[in-house]
């Protein structure tokens, strides 16, 4: 695969990545349509191991999502941007601090941003309690999953 079919692969997996944040967007299938395009051109048992290893983790996160309470942004009273901003410091953190920074760069945006709007130390730690009940447990888990796909991917090219 040459250089440039890799970089289109990865910024189809970042689109992929914010698509998750964007409510109507299917993320998961651009991130996993990204693997399969690279696997179907990188015929080798690495690659064909992350596809499999990315379908069994996004059919695991499809099968939970019920289990988890239903995104409703308006009900937390954040604008779009808070959501936005706390997903893209998700995708920062988790390659900065691999697995754990995920979580931490999502609910560490949510805080900053509301901090910023709200003024108030106490108020940004409400907002992001309400943020995280409407919607933020559904978008980080929608969202590790997707980065893990992404990780093992770039891990696979960087490795293979």
């Amino acid at each position: 695969m040459s250089v440039w079919q890799l970089v289109a692969v990865g910024l189809v997996v970042l689109l992929g990545l914010v698509g998750v944040l964007v409510p109507g967007v299917p993320g998961q299938a651009i991130v996993w349509a990204a693997v399969l395009w690279w696997a179907l051109t990188d015929v080798s048992p690495l690659a064909w191991g992350v596809l499999i290893g990315s379908t069994a983790v996004l059919l695991l996160n499809q099968a939970l999502k019920p289990l988890l309470p239903p995104r409703r942004p308006k009900e937390s009273g954040a604008p779009r941007r808070t959501l936005l901003v706390g997903g893209l410091a998700a995708i920062g953190g988790f390659f900065v601090l691999p697995v754990v920074g995920g979580a931490l760069g999502y609910v560490g945006g949510v805080y900053g941003v509301e901090r910023l709007r709200l003024g108030s130390r106490s108020a940004g730690w409400t907002s992001v309690r309400s943020v995280m009940r409407a919607t933020g447990y559904a978008v980080l888990v929608e969202l590790y999953a997707c980065l893990l796909v992404a990780g093992a991917w770039l891990g696979a090219v960087v490795l293979g």
